[in-house]
């Protein structure tokens, strides 16, 4: 994949960045276990993207399962683990909702927008979405980015797949293919 300093990368969160609980949330940090090979991927990605977003959907929110400021802690650990690390990531957006039709819950467009509007100089064409499921691919479609599906909680869903450019298994794997 031919990308250059340019391109945005939007990440899903469970399933990529960290693994997903079966039938369940993240509720607490002690939850929260980095997928294998993200801390090694993150600052290879930090290199080559100039923009990093990250997208979840935390209808756990919604549901009463977990205040925003219990997801502020989790992402806050995230984030300064992924930082001495040595990667990063620029912005997170997630959306609370419990309904499905909800603008700013994926596959809708609500995150997206909100990240172009506060960076401006986001290109959806010269963009990549990972995630683990057809909602984040429906989502990156829809905006015209390039699509980047890891199999990590939907392993029989077949590939190739019109939503799916390409299929990496981890994140490490999808920082090895791009140059």
């Amino acid at each position: 994949m031919q990308i250059d300093s340019s391109w945005t990368l939007f990440l899903d969160r469970d399933g990529v960045i960290n693994n997903e609980i079966k039938n369940g949330y993240v509720l607490s940090w002690d939850m929260f276990r980095f997928e294998d090979g993200v801390l090694t991927a993150l600052p290879v990605l930090a290199q080559r993207f100039s923009r990093i977003i990250l997208t979840t959907n935390q209808r756990c929110i919604g549901k009463g399962l977990l205040t925003e400021q219990g997801l502020e802690e989790i992402h806050h650990n995230m984030l300064s683990i992924i930082r001495e690390q040595g990667g990063r990531i620029d912005k997170i957006y997630y959306c609370p909702d419990v309904n499905n039709d909800s603008p700013c819950r994926k596959p809708q467009p609500g995150m997206a927008l909100q990240a172009q509007a506060d960076f401006p100089q986001i290109d959806f064409s010269r963009s990549v979405m990972v995630g683990n499921t057809l909602s984040d691919m429906k989502f990156g479609k829809s905006q015209g980015m390039t699509t980047v599906f890891i199999p990590s909680t939907l392993p029989e869903l077949p590939f190739p797949h019109p939503l799916m450019d390409y299929r990496c298994d981890s994140l490490l794997e999808f920082s090895r293919i791009i140059q």
